[in-house]
């Protein structure tokens, strides 16, 4: 028992020394996360089209 609670003790120390980001640096890392996962979304079309119309025109 004596573990357990040196354990929640840690714990809610280390709680308290958590450093959360800025709303602003949340808005720009989610900002570009939407405009990276749109790049690659349409490279990925693009190849998947160009070896679609390869395959198509090799067969």
């Amino acid at each position: 028992m004596k573990k357990v609670l040196e354990y929640i003790k840690s714990v809610r120390g280390e709680w308290f020394r958590i450093v959360w980001p800025s709303r602003d640096s949340v808005v720009r890392a989610t900002i570009m996360i939407l405009v990276f996962s749109g790049a690659a979304a349409l490279f990925l079309a693009l190849v998947d089209g160009v070896l679609s119309a390869l395959v198509t025109w090799i067969f």
